[in-house]
């Protein structure tokens, strides 16, 4: 019995690669010199994409494939795949929540903690050997500091978990306030950060979201506030934010993603009070793990016409 064929925009980690190829045939569309000759004679073979978030899968790419049927994304975030064009050909989706949830939060502690006590800048005054002309400068404490969080979703909770061992006031803004939580909520984005000391984007990107830590949510999030993005870097008007940065009109940021990543705006490589992070949330050796059994798991079911365990609704 032939293997199923599986488009790959992308590769996974050796490990993941090697289970793949074992169980179905793998088209490696990064390794093609020329993908639209490569997909006008493979197209009509492929039944399933295997996509990372960051890859996601373009209207164009999905319009090449005709016997395309499902989409796994190795990723919770699916901005980068066109839900539309899936829904209007049946095409199902499915992504790895749940799993990821952990670490991203742990990522999301480290990182306030980091800003506020500039874990980064202090580990290179140390090794440039300038501790003996004097003491590193005082800096913000982050325990019994307000935070709030753009988001309460699954990952939100996670972090405010954290967070109360911190002594932290919780508040969140969301589309809607939950039963289910008892912090404090906002209705907007700017009310929220009026109202905290470290503010943390954590929420889906995608059109909905765009920019909304604007202008004005990081005017009322002040010169003593600090900005934490382990979301999308779509979430913020990153020029925006630069420019908040260069003039201190808040204290600092600490930034997981970005617009363009992995090629940054070079304004933030000069700035002190920021903290960055290469994208790495979930990066951790069981998380990733996790995830790629999640994507081989989903296709499994939809080759077996098993329900999906993670679809997208």
């Amino acid at each position: 019995m032939s293997k199923p064929h599986i488009l790959m925009p992308g590769g996974y980690a050796p490990a993941e690669m090697e289970i793949l190829e074992r169980d179905y045939t793998l088209h490696k569309l990064w390794e093609q010199p020329d993908q639209t000759a490569y997909l006008r004679q493979h197209g009509a073979k492929i039944r399933a994409i295997a996509t990372r978030g960051d890859l996601g899968a373009s209207k164009a790419l999905i319009d090449q494939l005709p016997n395309l049927e499902i989409i796994a994304c190795f990723g919770v975030g699916v901005d980068a795949i066109d839900l539309a064009a899936c829904k209007a050909r049946g095409i199902q989706v499915t992504n790895t929540p749940g799993v990821l949830n952990e670490d991203v939060a742990d990522l999301a502690l480290a990182l306030m903690l980091g800003i506020a006590r500039h874990i980064p800048q202090a580990d290179a005054y140390t090794r440039a050997g300038e501790w003996p002309s004097g003491p590193y400068k005082l800096l913000a404490r982050m325990n019994t500091k307000r935070l709030g969080l753009i988001g309460m979703g699954r990952i939100g909770q996670a972090i405010a978990k954290r967070a109360e061992g911190f002594s932290m006031p919780i508040a969140y803004h969301s589309r809607h306030a939950r039963s289910d939580v008892a912090y404090t909520y906002f209705p907007s984005a700017a009310e929220l950060a009026r109202n905290c000391d470290f503010l943390v984007a954590i929420l889906p990107g995608g059109h909905d979201t765009e920019k909304l830590v604007n202008a004005e949510v990081l005017s009322a999030l002040g010169p003593k506030g600090y900005f934490i993005n382990v979301a999308r870097g779509s979430v913020v008007d990153e020029e925006t934010l630069l420019t908040a940065l260069e003039k201190k009109t808040i204290a600092g940021a600490a930034l997981d993603v970005f617009w363009n990543e992995p090629n940054i705006n070079p304004r933030f490589l000069k700035l002190e009070n920021l903290v960055l992070h290469p994208h790495g949330g979930s990066g951790t050796v069981e998380t990733r793990a996790a995830m790629g059994k999640l994507v081989r798991d989903n296709l499994a079911a939809h080759f077996a016409s098993r329900p999906l365990l993670t679809p997208l609704s």
